[in-house]
């Protein structure tokens, strides 16, 4: 016997849940890759100045920590190898921007010997970073 007074039930798909599982499985990517991030960078104690002055984002920037190591952009380096860093990373024909970042603690003599070697450099301009007081 056939019951022909039911009707017909249609399949349905929910899909809530499966939106409430793909935004936790994305606030959790989210959230892992904020910790993945590191922020690096050579810790420097820059000299003050009055008179300093804000230089547009120079894409060479020669570091030199406490500890009297040398970087460029970051990568440590020796203070012969120097110029070819900075040639490696001047544009050809366009004025480069060397910004010599030394920790307020560091031998003259040092930073001397590094501002030498950029001024060799041919259209390479000289800025020294400091911090206003």
């Amino acid at each position: 016997m056939r019951l022909q007074d039911e009707p017909e039930i249609q399949a349905q798909i929910n899909i809530v849940p499966m939106i409430d599982v793909i935004f936790a499985i994305l606030t959790f990517f989210i959230m892992s890759t904020l910790f993945l991030t590191r922020s690096e960078g050579l810790s420097v104690n820059l000299p003050q100045s009055k008179s300093a002055q804000v230089q547009p984002k120079a894409p060479i920037t020669v570091t030199i920590d406490a500890k009297g190591q040398l970087a460029v952009n970051r990568k440590p380096t020796q203070l012969q190898a120097l110029s070819g860093e900075i040639r490696q990373l001047a544009q050809p024909n366009q004025e480069a921007l060397v910004i010599v970042n030394a920790d307020k603690s560091v031998n003259h003599g040092q930073v001397v010997s590094v501002m030498d070697v950029v001024r060799q450099l041919p259209n390479a301009r000289l800025a020294i970073a400091t911090q206003r007081e």
